[in-house]
């Protein structure tokens, strides 16, 4: 019999298709359907291209938008880009400064620091400890050269709520041009750019269990002078994004702003709930904290940060669950999140987070199965951390064999990796072994597999081999070994203790 799927709890990283997205997909891919190009006269061209402009419509209607101010891209990323390099680029005459913050997206950070290769200025700016960048902060990063403000509706990673109404606000009475990215706010908040002062606003259709690979970027009809395209060729969506539309996209990523707008009040209640839920059960265990306290944040996205435990560990230990230590896009980086060390988190408890996001599919009993993995987990290698005491020093004492316990430890507990190893001797001969360590999966599989290695061996047969050994009969990265060596320095301190 198959294992079960994980629990899904990354809906922040994607969503899936919605089978009613996936139908209204469907009709556009075959012959029998509105397959054609929409910039043919003929008839297959003109069905494609009138359920475009429907499509336009739906994306248009969820924001509060014209259909005449949406044009469509490739997704968020694209957006950001046209907007930020477009705007730059087009008004440099005019001045060379922007505005964003440092916990934004990299599809903003990225462009920003293309443009200062290009001999623009940015000010990054640092959000108070919940992760608000206030207006006043705003305020005081404008100057005279100033064009554009990037600054996103929803952190991605903690799921703060930026006042975007407010700093657009500042930007309009100050006449800077004020973008924002809300791949992660639309369809999960109200979101009426006829009453928000914004000029550009970026989304995706799958955050919103639309089809991957296309988005918008919404352009005020009295900003659209301030736009020049980053891509040519083919003058598609008002001369700004070239290139032939792909019609069963926007007809799902239409579908899918129809269904997120009818659907959002009731829906946005139920994850608020689940998410408060999740929080609740895991705040028992001690020692957590929730990344954005304090501030006003999204229904789906609860980001906690846990002491005593190392990230990956805790990550690669929840088989049952499909998580995220922070954004998709560095999910693969072993550093820790930039947006919670901008936060004022240390680098350990940065790394030690989950980014728990639930969606469409989520069930109270998925949430309260998911609290049940994250708490053993944390307690289990909480237990195994040289900060859990001496506990196995008096398991080997108490075992009423003869010997003597040496101990040995190398790394500390503001460290990345930290190991203790106790050992039960009787004279030249290690009669047993128990390690404490805190560290990455292979730091304690590897400690794990000496504590066997070492039973029986003599004071002059240790350590078992050296570090590069150990990485080879593992399978540990090279980019792993240095953690390896401080294993090695916590058994050649055991040496140092052998009467």
């Amino acid at each position: 019999m198959s294992a079960a799927p994980p629990i899904y709890l990354d809906y922040a990283a994607t969503t899936p298709v919605d089978p009613r997205v996936a139908a209204a997909m469907a009709g556009c891919l075959t012959l029998e359907g509105d397959f054609g190009n929409a910039s043919s006269t003929h008839a297959f061209g003109r069905a494609a291209a009138a359920r475009i402009e429907r499509a336009r419509s739906q994306v248009a209607g969820l924001i509060g938008a014209g259909a005449g101010e949406i044009v469509f891209t490739s997704g968020a990323t694209e957006s950001n880009n046209l907007a930020i390099l477009g705007v730059a680029r087009a008004n440099a005459d005019r001045g060379r400064h922007l505005v964003t913050a440092r916990t934004e997206h990299k599809a903003v950070l990225d462009p920003c620091k293309r443009l200062e290769k290009e001999g623009f200025s940015v000010t990054y700016l640092t959000p108070d400890a919940s992760g608000i960048v206030t207006p006043t902060a705003v305020a005081a990063a404008l100057r005279p050269g100033t064009q554009l403000v990037s600054l996103m509706g929803v952190n991605n990673e903690i799921g703060v709520v930026q006042d975007i109404g407010a700093i657009g606000a500042l930007c309009r009475e100050r006449g800077v041009a004020f973008h924002s990215d809300c791949a992660q706010a639309a369809g999960k908040l109200p979101l009426d750019v006829a009453a928000l002062p914004v000029d550009f606003l970026s989304f995706t259709a799958h955050k919103l269990y639309g089809p991957k690979g296309v988005g918008a970027l919404y352009v005020r009809e009295s900003a659209r002078g301030l736009l020049q395209p980053v891509t040519f060729g083919g003058g598609q969506e008002h001369g700004l994004r070239p290139g032939t539309l792909a019609t069963h996209q926007i007809v799902g990523f239409g579908a899918a702003c129809e269904i997120a707008a009818a659907e959002l009040p009731a829906e946005g209640a139920r994850l608020s709930a689940l998410r408060d839920r999740l929080w609740s059960l895991l705040g028992m265990l001690g020692g957590v904290h929730l990344n954005g306290a304090g501030a006003p944040r999204v229904p789906g996205i609860l980001n906690v940060s846990f002491e005593g435990v190392e990230g990956e560990s805790l990550v690669g230990a929840l088989k049952e669950l499909a998580v995220s230590t922070g954004a998709a896009c560095n999910s693969a980086s072993a550093e820790a999140s930039y947006v919670l060390r901008a936060l004022g988190r240390d680098a350990l408890l940065a790394g030690c987070s989950l980014r728990l996001s639930l969606g469409r599919s989520t069930r109270a009993a998925e949430v309260d199965a998911a609290a049940a993995a994250i708490t053993r987990e944390v307690t289990r290698l909480r237990a195994l951390s040289p900060a859990s005491g001496v506990a196995q020093v008096l398991e080997l004492a108490s075992q009423g064999e003869a010997g003597t316990v040496v101990s040995g430890e190398a790394g500390g507990p503001s460290e990345e990796t930290w190991v203790r190893f106790h050992l039960l001797i009787e004279g030249d001969t290690v009669k047993d072994a128990r390690v404490q360590a805190f560290g990455c999966p292979h730091t304690l599989d590897v400690a794990g597999w000496l504590c066997q290695e070492l039973r029986g061996r003599t004071r002059a047969a240790l350590p078992p081999g050296r570090p590069a050994d150990w990485a080879a009969s593992r399978s540990v990265p090279v980019e792993k070994l240095g953690r390896l060596l401080v294993i090695e320095d916590a058994l050649r301190e055991c040496l140092l203790q052998w009467p």
